[in-house]
């Protein structure tokens, strides 16, 4: 039998400014009239958030910060997250960069060509023959199809190893208008990245299996669209209702039809709303989304990264012999789901 491939290390990374709730909307309220209504600030205090990292700071963001500015701003911390992530992570497996096979770069918050996968490979100074993969627009649930090329990668080469990074520089793209989805991306949304090692060798989480399902209704529901250059956040008010239902279906279709019990959850952080429709989807009553609320409330949605946090904190107390579900839910509209097993 193959080997199945298996997350050796993880390690996360995020800027050193960290925000509470409280002061991001002060500086909203201060700057923009908007900010003040009841209700915008009630999106901001019920967002199940405390504080988030972000590498832009609100206090030095305007509306009219040009997209090259902004575009500086994601190059610069993107790099800066995903090596030391990537640092981080490769330390864990005891690793050199240039013992990597491939690497996988996912983001969806700025664009780069050369990529993040060689420019963190020339930063690093992996190898010339590194295989690269670059995973670009796939939102919150970038993650998860990395992951799954790292597995498909260590599967047909067991002797290889894979690297994912997941790298998102959120406040680059903070825009102010006069819509309710804007409002939603400034309250909840923050800047991370994510590093898993993976190959058929090492202690770690076994990658059993994957399944998508995507709902191409919603196309347009969730991503971003650009304005004179810059990423503005498209967010349909219905996802919060659906998610639920789609992520229940994505994990029926895993999980088969003799399913064994699954010890740990480990779900994208998306916002509570969508956790709770989550929760009530899949009949949840034990603290099943415990770790996900918790990143939640201490990082705000990093977008592709956030479900490597909720697995670093899940792996923190794990027992062996365990088993485990991963979702992430991402525009498409994509539910990406993975059976885990210690």
């Amino acid at each position: 039998m193959m080997p199945t491939p298996r997350i050796i290390a993880l390690s996360t990374a995020v800027p050193q400014a960290r925000w509470s709730q409280d002061e991001i909307l002060g500086y909203f309220a201060r700057h923009f009239p908007r900010y003040r209504n009841s209700r915008i600030q009630e999106i901001f205090r019920n967002s199940g958030i405390e504080s988030r990292h972000l590498a832009m700071p609100p206090e030095i963001f305007r509306p009219d910060n040009s997209a090259d500015e902004l575009h500086a701003v994601y190059k610069r911390h993107a790099l800066q997250l995903g090596a030391k992530a990537i640092n981080c992570a490769l330390s864990k497996a005891g690793l050199e960069a240039a013992q990597i096979d491939l690497i996988v770069a996912a983001t969806c918050t700025g664009y780069l060509c050369p990529g993040l996968s060689a420019r963190l490979a020339a930063e690093l100074g992996m190898q010339p023959n590194l295989q690269r993969a670059d995973l670009v627009g796939m939102g919150c649930a970038g993650a998860m199809p990395a992951l799954q090329r790292a597995h498909d990668f260590v599967r047909a080469y067991p002797a290889r190893r894979a690297l994912v990074v997941a790298v998102e520089v959120s406040s680059a793209c903070w825009f102010v208008d006069d819509t309710i989805e804007t409002v939603v991306g400034n309250s909840i949304c923050a800047d991370g990245a994510a590093a898993v090692v993976v190959a058929s060798a090492g202690d770690g989480p076994a990658i059993e299996r994957f399944e998508t399902l995507v709902n191409t209704d919603y196309i347009e529901s969730v991503g971003f669209s650009f304005e004179n250059g810059k990423n503005r956040i498209v967010l349909d008010p219905q996802l919060r209702h659906d998610a639920g239902p789609m992520v229940r279906a994505a994990v029926e279709q895993l999980r088969g039809a003799d399913p064994e019990p699954i010890d740990y959850w480990i779900v994208h952080a998306g916002g509570r709303r969508v956790l709770d429709g989550i929760h009530s989807s899949l009949a949840f009553r034990n603290g099943e989304l415990r770790h996900s609320r918790e990143i939640l409330r201490t990082h705000g949605n990093m977008s592709s990264p956030t479900v490597l946090f909720v697995l670093e904190r899940v792996m923190a107390e794990v027992r062996p012999g365990s088993t485990g579900v991963m979702v992430a839910l991402g525009p498409g509209l994509a539910a990406e789901a993975a059976f885990l097993r210690w």
